[in-house]
């Protein structure tokens, strides 16, 4: 653990579909407000809607969240990031049960109560939607990650398990050579606002924590945020924050 994502298409830079581009930060298993944020969203066939990772643990509803995402990638281009979280759950249902008990400790209790019994009752369609997850996303002008980058190495030659486990009370990067802007989750904002920096936006605004979930239009800067049970976020909260410590959210 981590383990290697099977799938090495990880760059999109010469197939722009055409529409909006769309990061949604780490959803943890709240299938209520994701369903609700995507109603907002309303996703159209040419848009590229990106998960950020961690779409299982914490919450109450992994099983719906992976369903629902299923779902919705036969409505529009939908790339997944794998996450932590995504990772571990994922290592336990190819064999790694010597992880389990760890993994109960920080999210996999819910996951478990989401599915009944993991790996047992979880079908094979969700593992491979995990297995299909991506270390990293890239286009013209964003890379997509879930945790922490190295700047000065690029993206190919990042190490697969600080994309997906590292955060960013580490260390803080600076803007990547390639010159794009990082999106990126993980490193949850306890205050529920997206934390900015030169080149990197952290969208991962704590949903399990009090917090909303938060999308993304990373062209035109537009947001959608709804609280754990898909409230709309008031025009009072302000979303955005130049100072303060990041932090991580195992």
């Amino acid at each position: 653990m981590p383990s290697k994502p099977h799938n090495d298409a990880f760059t999109s830079e010469d197939n722009d579909p055409g529409g909006r581009l769309i990061a949604i930060g780490d959803i943890h298993g709240f299938d209520t407000a994701l369903a609700e944020l995507l109603k907002r969203i309303a996703p159209q066939p040419n848009d590229t809607i990106v998960t950020l990772g961690d779409v299982v643990d914490r919450g109450p509803d992994s099983d719906k969240v992976i369903e629902r995402l299923i779902a919705l990638a036969t409505h529009c281009n939908l790339v997944s990031i794998r996450g932590n979280h995504d990772d571990i759950m994922l290592t336990i249902c190819d064999g790694g049960q010597q992880f389990f008990d760890m993994w109960l400790t920080f999210g996999g209790a819910q996951t478990c109560d989401s599915y009944g019994k993991v790996p047992k009752n979880v079908p094979e369609e969700h593992i491979e939607f995990l297995r299909g997850m991506l270390p990293y996303y890239e286009t013209k002008n964003h890379f997509f990650t879930h945790g922490n980058y190295w700047w000065d190495q690029p993206l190919e030659k990042q190490n697969w398990g600080e994309l997906c486990w590292q955060g960013l009370s580490s260390w803080i990067p600076r803007k990547h050579i390639s010159g794009k802007t990082a999106i990126v989750g993980h490193s949850s904002q306890k205050d529920g606002k997206i934390l900015r920096r030169d080149g990197l936006i952290c969208i991962d605004t704590g949903v399990y924590c009090g917090g909303p979930l938060t999308a993304m239009e990373v062209n035109t800067g537009q947001l959608w945020q709804v609280w754990d049970d898909g409230s709309p976020v008031e025009s009072w909260f302000n979303p955005e924050k130049e100072k303060g410590d990041p932090s991580d959210g195992l």
